[in-house]
């Protein structure tokens, strides 16, 4: 008697193991599902009020309109900068460079400061035009680029800038920027 009462106290136990393993493996299952489903869906972030209108950034993809608001103030950054606004300008460049281009990006623009320290040139543009092409993840800036010398505006002449951007998850990160130069001309 006491065997078949062992027997089935061991059946039981059994029952319950095999039970409590198919719990978990499904609970497994289920946790994995869930994880792969927040991995892979699209994240949206909506940006207002300091722009003109509201704007929805996506995991998916750039809008055109915002990559048109970062161009516009990274423009007004890269493109505007006098000898004592030199680190500020340095850092925020570099701040909003996507990290393989950090390094390239960074000893360019420390060129140009060793070439602008201590002088009183100071550039700053006026922006006529912005395109950008979110598909390739560039855009382009339109503008008069103005050089002052002290107090003298020295050159005025416009000029067309480009911009590569590299874009993962929200974040929009500059891979490089430079003058557009037309077959022919120097720069």
């Amino acid at each position: 008697m006491e065997l078949s009462l062992a027997h089935e106290a061991s059946q039981r136990t059994l029952k319950q193991r095999n039970l409590l393993a198919l719990i978990c493996i499904v609970l497994g299952i289920l946790v994995v599902v869930m994880f792969t489903a927040a991995s892979t869906r699209d994240r949206e972030v909506v940006l207002q009020p300091i722009l003109p209108s509201e704007m929805t950034l996506s995991s998916s993809s750039v809008t055109p309109e915002y990559l048109e608001a970062v161009t516009r103030d990274i423009a007004q950054l890269a493109l505007n900068r006098s000898p004592e606004t030199l680190q500020y300008w340095l850092d925020g460049i570099v701040a909003i460079a996507a990290p393989e281009s950090r390094g390239a990006l960074k000893a360019k623009l420390m060129e140009i400061m060793a070439e602008q320290e201590g002088s009183q040139v100071t550039q700053f543009v006026t922006i006529d035009w912005i395109r950008t092409d979110p598909d390739e993840l560039t855009s382009q800036v339109g503008g008069v680029l103005h050089t002052i010398v002290g107090s003298r505006d020295v050159r005025r002449e416009h000029k067309v800038f480009e911009f590569h951007w590299k874009y993962t998850g929200v974040s929009l990160r500059l891979k490089g920027f430079g003058v557009v130069v037309k077959e022919g001309e120097e720069e």
